[in-house]
């Protein structure tokens, strides 16, 4: 095995965790959570074990972080940083040991999707991009799935430095003004809805909102080429049930943890709807764990021809993979 592609292995398996088995679930939950169980099989695990586990014990109520103040100094690099590595004919991982980027290439430019930290994208999206031999000056648009730092910090480089057009829903555009972090912020540019067609050249991805990980997330098909073959990917744009942490920029009177229960499980409900109209194949994610990047990047490299791609895990496996984020948000007020 070559060595860069042992250390991303190493480094990848080492992101992932441990993920605990949950709690057996009872009373009302006890069902949902069987069906995700049953769904996710042995290649959804990560995802079950994540979602499927009942709420945390609660914790007094929160107060939003002030904003003033610099960031935290950022990690180093060996605690975060993962080689590009082809996927598809033009699709490309860009990202970190923990957190996913990924860059769709066309004739017309490139789209980044989640541009990472802004501590990590010049290493991993502009770095990543000329090693594997493009320009990074034809980033054309960067696609943000849902205003978190981890996968929106780095937007405001590629906007300010190679005039990428920003690409996130308006409820994210408003919840990132919102942040009080102190990190470089894109400025507001395309406002993405529901359906919302983005072609450039040869290529065009269709974001669709699906809120619950935020208020506006939005997850992203996209076609795929692999060879002769052609494939279709679903991005599924925000995964963890953030809301159990009691912070106040999710819980409010209006807002309490059923109404995001019920926003996400109605997301991923839709996106199976999505998926299975667009023929989806592989589904993606922007954390390596839950798309089981954390092994398939590795295989790449050395990946024969005619050999299976290990990506491609069947429409059943991404209605599998929907199935379980459905399950586990239904289960979720029923614990």
């Amino acid at each position: 095995m070559k060595p860069c592609v042992l250390a991303l292995l190493v480094l990848l398996t080492a992101s992932a965790g441990v993920f605990a088995q949950p709690a057996p679930a009872s009373g009302g939950a006890a069902p949902h959570v069987a069906a995700a169980k049953k769904a996710a099989g042995q290649d959804h695990l990560a995802l079950f074990n994540n979602l499927c586990s009942p709420p945390p014990t609660p914790q007094p109520p929160q107060t939003a972080a002030p904003g003033g103040g610099q960031p935290p100094a950022a990690p180093s690099r060996e605690r975060w940083y993962a080689p590009p590595v082809k996927v598809f004919d033009n699709l490309y991982y860009v990202g970190m040991s923990e957190y996913s980027a990924w860059a769709v290439t066309t004739s017309s430019g490139i789209v980044v999707i989640d541009p990472l930290y802004e501590y990590s994208v010049e290493e991993e999206v502009v770095n990543g991009l000329t090693t594997l031999g493009f320009d990074p000056k034809q980033i054309r648009y960067v696609v943000v799935s849902h205003a978190h730092r981890d996968h929106v910090g780095g937007a405001a480089l590629l906007q300010e430095r190679f005039g990428a057009r920003v690409v996130m829903s308006a409820a994210d555009w408003d919840y990132l003004a919102s942040d009080p972090g102190r990190y470089p912020k894109a400025k507001k540019d395309i406002v993405a809805t529901d359906g919302y067609r983005l072609t450039i050249g040869d290529t065009t991805l269709t974001l669709h909102l699906t809120p619950g990980h935020t208020p506006g997330t939005m997850s992203t098909v996209i076609p795929l080429r692999d060879g002769a073959s052609r494939h279709t990917a679903i991005l599924w744009g925000g995964t963890g049930f953030n809301w159990r942490s009691g912070s106040p920029r999710y819980i409010q009177p209006n807002t309490p943890a059923a109404y995001w229960y019920d926003n996400y499980g109605k997301s991923a409900q839709k996106m199976r709807r999505v998926a299975g109209q667009a023929g989806a194949d592989v589904v993606l994610s922007n954390h390596p764990q839950y798309d089981n990047s954390t092994t398939r990047l590795a295989l790449m490299p050395t990946r024969g021809a005619g050999q299976p791609h290990p990506y491609v895990i069947g429409r059943d496996g991404v209605d599998r993979f929907l199935t379980v984020a459905e399950e586990c948000a239904l289960a979720g007020p029923l614990w």
